[in-house]
């Protein structure tokens, strides 16, 4: 994404959560991943897993729960 397409974000915080999610998806993809794949997932488990366990999550760490 080029420098200008950060004016339609819409706000700061808008900003910063999509740079969180931008961040997610290359690193997934950087890890060997398919992201939307990942996301998927991290998004389903999240809800449920302990808060001690929540590095497993991590796009490093991670392992599909299928897999």
């Amino acid at each position: 994404m080029g420098r200008r397409a950060w004016q339609f974000v819409g706000s700061e915080l808008a900003g910063q959560r999509a740079a969180i999610v931008m961040s997610l998806v290359q690193s997934a993809r950087m890890n060997g991943h398919e992201p939307w794949a990942y996301l998927r997932d991290v998004l389903q488990r999240l809800p449920t897993l302990l808060n001690t366990r929540l590095d497993e999550l991590l796009p490093h760490r991670w392992a599909a729960a299928n897999a």
